[in-house]
């Protein structure tokens, strides 16, 4: 008896944990810039999980690189950068690119 409870537990752990998807954490950077490609220091990058509308948000060292890490790979994310009045266009970071360290640079429309 007792080995069949053993048995059944076994089976009813590994049955869970093969359904249970791995999170694997990622890490996103990028640089800001204006047409020219000069790096704006200062521009807030703002990071928004799609699923859950969360933000993250970063603000950008002279070089005018971002970085953010921990981020989930099974969630598309939106990014936008900011400097003073102007904005650049979204880009999407998605689910299904596989890339661990993925780069995304940003443009401003400013000169």
């Amino acid at each position: 008896m007792l080995r069949r409870v053993g048995i059944a537990l076994i089976t009813v752990l590994l049955a869970g944990s093969a359904g249970v998807a791995q999170f694997k954490p990622r890490y996103l950077s990028g640089t800001v810039t204006d047409k020219r490609g000069n790096p704006l220091p200062r521009a807030i990058v703002q990071l928004e999980n799609t699923a859950n509308l969360y933000v993250r948000s970063y603000i950008t060292g002279k070089d005018g690189v971002y970085y953010f890490n921990d981020l989930s790979d099974d969630v598309e994310f939106t990014l936008l950068a900011k400097y003073r009045n102007y904005r650049s266009k979204p880009k999407t970071l998605s689910k299904f690119d596989s890339s661990e360290h993925p780069e995304i640079d940003l443009v401003i429309p400013i000169e």
